[in-house]
């Protein structure tokens, strides 16, 4: 079970966190003999949030203590009881254990549309019970990381992102997953005292402006700071005029602390409000001017990655940065669906579809395989593969098809292949060592090298390929074919 510095990622039983007819349908399935089914179900989203290129794969750390604690105990069983479910089913809630496989898509994998991020291989009372937890957890997840990433993305090599969010997140959880994967994603640190100790670092923040409203005047606030963190001080100057006092009272701070022979080796201001680029570019010259050119400039309010993008193109003057809102609670949501594309008949593993009159709406069926495919001379990705679950893939002169226009195809050479998903249980058992955040966000920053700039540009970026091998889109399009032909009868 993952453990972060004595805090579980979960503090409470989740047995019921599930929408009600997850369970009526298992009741149902347990009555006519079909609970033990085996089915095989794929997690995946249909378009990146913000228009962007690519998203960021993340909750696999919550969905493994999920599964390992997802029991139904005396209270949640009574439940059911006064719901009206039957006792055939709530004995066999009594002794449920998940016994199936997941397989998933590491954490801080870049990962794209129309792919199965998440393969569920299990009874289908098993597969049903899960779906709302996983995509909830999976869903906020990625939200955060992906969140994090664009902002990552969009600011200069060298300059650090702090994440500032927790107090603009949608409850206590959701600030402490901002925090732990905006770490995950490329964030220095955080604000949040209580994810900080979750990965035994130190919590990063300065003043707030109320505290320079408490004193009689900015300076004496400024010196009274300086006097307690001789050895880190970060001043907020833009509570009342950050040109006209707020830098020229952080100056005066940082001239008392060379006075009286302290350091000022790790000195700074933070601004947080007006005219970011602008403002910057004024304190950088007046900090300069004053013989502190050591002294850093963090920039906060609000900031997203266009921002960040717009404020690097104006020439803002900058060592750091304090985004919160736009890695808490970011605009655009994952919209991650859980599809039925397999179920087990008399021994065999009988793919199903969904269709619909929107060929983007149409599920990409099987039971399957996902691999990434590098470019060995750049080691670029090229795109991504889906094919049947025992197909053997050729090495060179692949066709790979789009599963939603088949007319878009190319043949790729000079390529090796990686497994996307790892196994994360195998017959209910825990089979994956899930890394610490920080390996994994060394693992994101390493993976995010490989994906191609344009994917990665903010505005119109380019569509990366997720494609299909020849035999799997014919398998899709036969399946297409035969249930209109259903339909029709």
């Amino acid at each position: 079970m993952k453990i972060y510095n004595g805090y579980k990622r979960l503090n409470d039983n989740y047995s019921l966190v599930t929408d009600a007819y997850e369970h009526n349908m298992g009741s149902v399935y347990l009555n006519v003999q079909k609970n033990n089914q085996e089915a095989v179900f794929d997690v995946f989203f249909r378009k990146v949030p913000n228009g962007g290129g690519y998203a960021i794969m993340a909750g696999v750390d919550k969905i493994i203590e999920y599964i390992n604690n997802l029991k139904f105990n005396e209270r949640e069983l009574d439940y059911f009881k006064r719901c009206g479910y039957d006792k055939d089913y709530i004995n066999v809630l009594k002794k449920f254990k998940f016994k199936g496989d997941i397989y998933a898509i590491p954490d801080g994998t870049p990962v794209f549309p129309n792919e199965p991020i998440i393969t569920v291989k299990a009874p289908l009372l098993d597969a049903q019970i899960i779906e709302t937890a996983i995509l909830s957890i999976v869903n906020g997840a990625m939200e955060h990381a992906t969140g994090a990433r664009r902002i990552i993305e969009a600011t200069p090599k060298g300059v650090g992102v702090m994440e500032f969010g927790s107090r603009r997140a949608d409850g206590l959880d959701a600030s402490i997953d901002s925090a732990i994967y905006g770490i995950m994603s490329g964030c220095i640190g955080t604000s949040n005292m209580h994810a900080a100790n979750m990965l035994n670092i130190n919590a990063l923040g300065t003043m707030a402006h109320s505290f320079v409203e408490s004193f009689d005047s900015e300076l004496e606030a400024f010196l009274t700071w300086a006097r307690k963190y001789p050895n880190n001080c970060n001043l907020l100057v833009d509570t009342y005029d950050t040109l006209n006092c707020g830098i020229p009272n952080a100056i005066k701070t940082f001239e008392y602390l060379k006075e009286n022979n302290i350091p000022t080796n790790n000195i700074g201001i933070r601004i947080d409000s007006g005219d970011l680029a602008y403002l910057s570019k004024q304190a950088r010259i007046m900090l300069d001017n004053a013989g502190f050119k050591n002294a850093k400039i963090c920039l906060s309010n609000g900031l997203d990655a266009e921002t960040i993008e717009s404020l690097v193109l104006q020439g803002a003057k900058f060592n750091s940065l304090g985004v919160g809102d736009n890695i808490s609670k970011p605009e655009g949501r994952m919209g991650c669906v859980y599809k039925e594309v397999a179920l087990e008949e008399n021994g065999i593993m009988v793919p199903k579809i969904k269709v619909s009159n929107d060929t983007f709406k149409i599920v990409n069926p099987a039971y399957k395989k996902l691999y990434r495919a590098y470019d060995k001379t750049t080691g670029l990705a090229i795109a991504d593969i889906m094919c049947q679950h025992n197909e053997k893939i050729k090495k060179e002169n692949l066709l790979i098809i789009s599963p939603i226009d088949n007319l878009k195809n190319i043949v790729i050479n000079n390529f090796t292949l990686r497994e996307l998903q790892q196994p994360i249980f195998l017959n209910g058992e825990l089979v994956y060592d899930d890394p610490d955040i920080f390996t994994k966000q060394k693992y994101c920053n390493l993976e995010m090298n490989t994906i191609y700039e344009e994917v990665k540009r903010l505005r119109n970026p380019h569509e990366y390929f997720v494609d299909g091998t020849k035999d799997y889109i014919e398998l899709k399009n036969k399946l297409i074919r035969e249930t209109k032909q259903k339909i029709r009868r």
